[in-house]
C-alpha cells in the first residue's frame, strides 16, 4: 500500500500490456483500489467508454461540460484507463487522448494504463508519439502480462463441467 502511495505522491504510474484476457485489469483494478483505499481519489475509464462520455458533453441535454469532466480526468489523484487502443483512431481521438495523458503529465499525476498492444510502434500508430513518449515517462517501462486468455480458460472450464452432469 505505501508504494501505491509513493508512486501517486512522485506522479508515476504503472502500465500494463499483453494479450487478451491475461488479467491486466484485474491488476489495475487492484491498484485502483488500493489508491481509493487510500483515500485518494480514482477514476476508471475504459478508453471507448471515456471518448463516448466526452462526446456526450457536446450535446445540449448533457448535465455537464466538456471542461468539467476534463478538469475531473485531470485532478483526480489517479486516472485509470483501461484498453488504450481499443477505440477507433481519429484525428480527434488522437487530441483527446493527447490533451488528457498531457496535462496530467504536465501535473505530475498519476495514470494507470492496460493495452493489448504490446508493439510501441503499433500503440503510437494508435494513439500518437507523443502520447506515448508522456504516458513513458509517467509509467516507466510497460509491465508485460503474459499468459493464456484466462476468460477463455474459465468458459472452457465452465461449459466442461456443465456438459459433464
Amino acid at each position: 500500500m505505501r508504494d501505491v502511495e509513493a508512486r501517486l505522491d512522485a506522479g508515476r504510474g504503472l502500465w500494463f500490456q499483453g494479450d487478451v484476457g491475461t488479467g491486466k485489469t484485474s491488476l489495475a483494478m487492484l491498484v485502483s483500489k488500493a489508491a481509493d483505499e487510500a483515500g485518494r481519489s480514482v477514476l476508471v475509464y475504459s478508453v471507448p467508454r471515456l471518448l463516448a462520455d466526452i462526446k456526450e458533453t457536446y450535446e445540449d441535454s448533457s448535465g455537464s461540460s466538456y471542461l468539467q469532466l476534463f478538469r475531473r480526468l485531470c485532478s483526480v489523484d489517479l486516472l485509470h484507463l483501461d484498453d488504450l487502443g481499443a477505440e477507433r483512431r481519429t484525428e480527434w481521438v488522437l487530441e483527446q487522448l493527447y490533451a488528457i495523458v498531457n496535462e496530467r503529465w504536465q501535473e505530475e499525476r498519476s495514470i494507470i494504463v492496460t493495452t493489448n498492444l504490446c508493439d510501441l510502434h503499433d500503440l503510437r500508430e494508435q494513439v500518437g508519439a507523443r502520447t506515448v513518449s508522456r504516458l513513458t515517462e509517467i509509467c516507466g517501462s510497460p509491465i508485460q502480462i503474459m499468459g493464456h486468455d484466462l476468460r477463455m480458460t474459465a468458459g472452457l472450464e465452465r461449459s466442461g463441467a456443465a456438459g459433464s452432469r
